[in-house]
């Protein structure tokens, strides 16, 4: 079975059919929202409120939610141990042992940031569920964005799963070949050096392959490029988009006043 080179999921939903650019504009909202504005339980209802139901209109909830928990729950148990035992300034102990105290200053920080970090990922991670990458692509290009500018975003917002699916294509190199990559955490770290280096040296690689591949096709020339597909827009998504950049103005401004 081939590995998925992007996040998309492909689903007939109304939010699948928006066109691209509103999506990422709405994306761009919410993240920039969450992080404007300094009000501590806002990030957490904009995920539970706007972005969960927004994954089931895109019948994608299943697949949101599992890839969201997997992708920020170490990193949120990282965060919440080290800023509630270390974090500067905290004065108010939750409770201590042994050398350690626990401080509510620590533990708020850690909330309002792993929020917002959730909003920021999963915003994204919606965007790629229900847009394939080419399409986002084709309509930068289509409203007169540069190509360069937009290669840069789709290809960033490819990252994560082109690097893991190399990363099981190297895997499943290193076990033909005999590499125990399975058992205790301590085997699990040893088979950790047999993959950084392929995976870093490949990437390299795929850098100068695509670099070569979008010379061959005239990235770079003059010119308005066009497209066989059709990417749907309406009039009521133009005026959503003016609302969605309304929303960030007030957010900014918002936060100026505060």
């Amino acid at each position: 079975m081939q590995e998925r080179l992007s996040f998309y999921i492909h689903r007939d939903s109304p939010y699948h059919r928006l066109n691209p650019l509103t999506k990422l504009v709405l994306a761009m909202t919410l993240i920039l929202i969450s992080f404007s504005l300094p009000y501590l339980f806002l990030p957490g209802l904009i995920y539970l409120l706007i972005l969960i139901p927004l994954s089931y209109w895109g019948k994608v909830g299943k697949e949101f939610i599992t890839i969201s928990i997997r992708l920020l729950l170490p990193l949120f148990g990282f965060l919440f141990v080290m800023q509630s035992l270390f974090y500067p300034g905290g004065e108010t102990v939750i409770f201590s042992f042994w050398i350690f105290s626990v401080k509510l200053e620590g533990v708020v920080f850690a909330l309002h940031t792993a929020t917002r970090i959730l909003v920021m990922v999963s915003s994204f991670l919606l965007l790629l569920l229900t847009t394939h990458p080419s399409t986002l692509m084709n309509d930068l290009a289509r409203r007169g964005v540069p190509p360069a500018l937009s290669y840069i975003i789709t290809s960033t917002l490819q990252i994560l799963p082109v690097m893991r699916a190399k990363a099981n294509t190297i895997l499943d190199a290193q076990r033909s070949r005999g590499l125990d990559t399975r058992g205790n955490l301590i085997a699990r770290s040893r088979s950790l050096l047999p993959l950084v280096g392929p995976l870093i040296f490949g990437s390299l690689v795929d850098v100068e392959e695509r670099a070569i591949a979008i010379e061959a096709r005239g990235f770079n020339l003059p010119g308005r490029k066009t497209s066989l597909v059709e990417i749907q827009d309406s009039r009521a998504q133009a005026w959503f988009r003016w609302f969605l950049l309304g929303l960030i103005l007030l957010a900014l401004g918002i936060r100026i006043w505060l």
